[in-house]
């Protein structure tokens, strides 16, 4: 049985990175100021942004909306309590009638 833990560390953490990812590069920051925003190394954002890591969930609404909120902040310097800002839109999406919420519900279930 995969506990609804190891989806989020699996599967919605690194979408959640990879959309930051892309944001970051759409905002005009470069891969590696993107990784050192992120505290990742630069093999990983370059797998983000080529889709080999992180892309099983596509955000809408809200949960998007909060992704590009972050973006913006991070490339403007903005970058106060990345953990917690990350963790609340994680929340954010479980809590949604999304495809992460379905994909838990899912994976508990078996």
């Amino acid at each position: 049985m995969k506990l609804p833990c190891q989806t989020i560390v699996w599967d919605v953490l690194p979408a959640i990175r990879a959309a930051i990812a892309e944001e970051l590069v759409k905002l005009g920051v470069s891969q590696q100021e993107t990784a050192r925003l992120l505290d990742m190394a630069p093999s990983a954002i370059s797998q983000y942004l080529s889709k080999k890591r992180g892309y099983r969930i596509e955000f809408e609404n809200d949960v998007k909306k909060a992704i590009n909120t972050l973006a913006m902040d991070l490339s403007k310097g903005e970058n106060s309590d990345l953990p917690k800002r990350i963790c609340d839109i994680c929340t954010m999406l479980r809590e949604t009638n999304s495809e992460c919420s379905s994909h838990c519900k899912n994976t508990q279930e078996k």
